[in-house]
């Protein structure tokens, strides 16, 4: 016997029993970006190299250690996506959405990182990503986080906290990195290797340090906030201004920078202390630069992204989530010569009841495997065609989760008996 093979690690499947949180989970966030004006945009899973090394940074974990990429047959670096963000602006420049435009739009699909599989991190992992280009006020920064604020009030989510910060204009980043580096160089001891590696070129990358052995070092690092532009500290009192107004209560977390390069001013977490280690939800920020870094004319921008497997984990601690949708109703066909006409009938019922999910019966079988097969289905309903039946044009009816009897009423009765029956 051939070996069996197995998923390759990290990237699971979603099963038949899981997929109704999945799609739950999906139409939720769909209605919500209906309700506030976001439409779909759908790029590539596959983007050249150069785009997430422009966008992400070099010095990031993402580029240095954990993007899938790989050659194609004519030589030209590829990678899989590690993240929405930088597809979206590739998309918008090359489009043309961003000439004298402004664009709210949403995507979601898988993306891939190679890191270590572990409950909520995978690699292969889903997100649903929304960006507003063209927007350089704190008001689209409220709107964003009052979005992500309903998601979470309509799937009854309540332990979830809200940290903001700002990490201010590029130019004022260049004189708080100087304080950083300044103060690491005085405890380059305690630094790790990685933190070593970014000393020079990145320093506030090892603010996003998971070590907690440098925990107390980074806690006593000089804070972003005591460096920010007169401008970059109005936009963030505006911000934080609106969400009291709007009820929606936040820490600012001077520690929070975020892991991708691109990002300037405001920057946010939802966190939770019900997923262990992987605490964060959903996190984005403002990124003013990054058009223009990609090739695009100046355009500020900001979005967010969440993870839909730390979602759909974080729901099933609620229980808020539906389970597997079985059909309401089986219709059981023992004997040939009901099968045709079975089948004729179950279409009909379809058409008049479209709300209705209606299973056949397929495989032939006794009467009595079928009933079962109709009783493991978790149908309410069993609706039974023989050859009784078919000689006199009715059919039986019998409830399969209550002790009512079973009953037979014509066929031109059925679909009206249907809707009485069914919950």
């Amino acid at each position: 016997m051939s070996e069996i093979l197995q998923s390759v690690r990290g990237m699971s499947d979603v099963l038949p029993t899981e997929t109704p949180a999945w799609q739950t989970i999906e139409a939720l966030l769909k209605r919500t970006m209906q309700a506030y004006g976001y439409n779909e945009l759908r790029v590539p899973l596959v983007e050249r190299t150069e785009l997430f090394k422009r966008s992400i940074g070099e010095v990031t974990d993402i580029v240095e250690k954990e993007m899938y990429t790989f050659e194609d047959r004519n030589g030209e670096s590829l990678t899989l996506r590690p993240e929405g963000t930088a597809g979206i602006v590739r998309a918008g420049i090359s489009n043309g959405l961003l000439h004298n435009q402004r664009q709210k739009v949403w995507t979601t699909g898988p993306m891939f990182r190679y890191e270590k599989p572990q409950k909520g991190r995978y690699r292969q992992f889903h997100q649903f990503d929304v960006e507003a280009l063209g927007f350089a006020g704190p008001d689209i920064d409220a709107e964003m986080i009052m979005m992500s604020a309903r998601v979470w009030r309509e799937l009854k989510l309540d332990k979830i906290e809200l940290q903001i910060n700002s990490l201010g204009t590029a130019e004022s980043r260049v004189v708080y990195k100087e304080a950083l580096l300044a103060y690491f160089l005085e405890h380059q001891e305690q630094l790790d290797e990685d933190s070593k590696n970014r000393l020079h070129r990145n320093p506030m990358r090892i603010l996003d340090t998971k070590n907690p052995a440098m925990a107390d070092l980074v806690a006593a690092a000089p804070q972003i906030t005591d460096y920010l532009d007169v401008e970059s500290q109005a936009h963030f009192a505006v911000l934080q201004e609106l969400l009291t107004q709007a009820g929606i209560a936040f820490t600012v977390n001077p520690r929070l920078v975020r892991g991708l390069d691109y990002y300037s001013r405001t920057v946010f977490e939802w966190v939770t202390d019900q997923l262990g280690a992987q605490g964060a939800v959903c996190s984005g920020g403002r990124y003013d630069g990054l058009v223009e870094q990609l090739g695009g004319k100046s355009t500020p921008a900001i979005g967010w992204a969440i993870g839909l497997e730390r979602l759909i984990a974080l729901c099933e601690t609620r229980d808020c989530l539906p389970l597997v949708e079985n059909p309401h109703v089986y219709i059981v066909l023992p004997g040939e010569a009901a099968l045709k006409p079975g089948f004729a009938l179950a279409e009909q019922l379809r058409d008049v009841l479209p709300d209705v999910r209606i299973e056949v019966n397929c495989g032939g079988g006794s009467f009595k495997s079928q009933f079962k097969r109709a009783d493991k289905s978790g149908a309410q309903v069993a609706v039974i065609l023989g050859d009784e039946e078919l000689a006199s044009g009715t059919v039986g009816i019998k409830p399969l989760r209550s002790q009512a009897q079973q009953e037979t009423i014509a066929v031109a009765d059925l679909a009206e008996a249907l809707r009485k029956n069914l919950p």
